[in-house]
């Protein structure tokens, strides 16, 4: 508990020196209840809470979230892996899996995704405190590159940046309409806190995820390798219609 305490001390005077207050007091309500883990989870697009949405927990139990999109949960070993599913009207069943570490989860913010038309494809990136700032980037080649600072919609609409974050935890989110079976594809996220410190490791302890939706279900997770020095995590290709798993942490080109 001592070492619980001293890391959500730390965070907070970290939050607080950096302006987050509302965000602060979410973790200052969900973490100091010493009974209960608490999770919460929102609208990929819009940033809204998912109410109602029904909330299974491996060996834990079934829960349901409030208007503020959040359940809470008895906490159990201070080092433990939850198993989670998620479940709403209007939202894509998503499974995730959460680790606390000294007894907590920080990263307890799960962004999740609206149903969509079958020939969609959409990608979700969300992390911790830290970095601040990351960046999701999507390219086309001969065609568009998406992101905050390139081209927020493809000229031909067929891509598209829904939501950008540069205050941690995220998410941001692209969507794409419909993949081209002929085309190229690249997706990967950018450390824009550190992006000047190409041997930085902040990037990879950010306990960052993609989560990429197709198909109305959920395709592919990744979670960014641990302990790499770089600003880039390049995460997967698209070939022929098809994910191809890249996930290596590299300098920023």
């Amino acid at each position: 508990m001592k070492k619980f305490l001293t890391l959500l001390i730390t965070a907070f005077l970290a939050i607080a020196a950096a302006g987050q207050v509302d965000k602060m007091k979410d973790i200052l309500d969900d973490e100091m209840d010493a009974d209960n883990h608490t999770l919460r989870f929102s609208n990929a697009l819009t940033g809204d809470a998912v109410k109602g949405a029904s909330i299974t927990i491996q060996d834990v139990g079934t829960f349901v979230t409030d208007a503020e999109g959040k359940i809470k949960f008895p906490r159990g070993e201070e080092e433990a892996v939850y198993l989670v599913n998620f479940a709403a009207d209007g939202y894509i069943t998503t499974d995730v899996s959460l680790e606390a570490v000294a007894g907590t989860i920080f990263n307890n913010r799960i962004s999740v995704s609206p149903v969509m038309a079958m020939e969609n494809m959409r990608i979700i990136v969300d992390w911790g405190r830290r970095p601040a700032d990351l960046d999701a980037h999507l390219t086309k080649d001969k065609s568009y590159h998406i992101s905050y600072r390139d081209m927020k919609v493809a000229d031909d609409g067929e891509a598209r940046l829904d939501r950008d974050d540069t205050d941690s935890w995220g998410p941001e989110t692209i969507t794409i309409q419909q993949v081209d079976t002929e085309g190229h594809y690249e997706f990967w996220v950018q450390d824009y806190t550190n992006r000047a410190d190409e041997n930085s490791r902040k990037l990879s302890k950010s306990k960052a995820t993609v989560k990429v939706y197709g198909n109305n279900q959920l395709l592919e997770l990744f979670n960014i390798p641990t302990d790499d020095r770089g600003n880039k995590w390049h995460v997967f290709t698209i070939d022929q219609g098809k994910i191809v798993p890249t996930n290596y942490v590299t300098a920023n080109e």
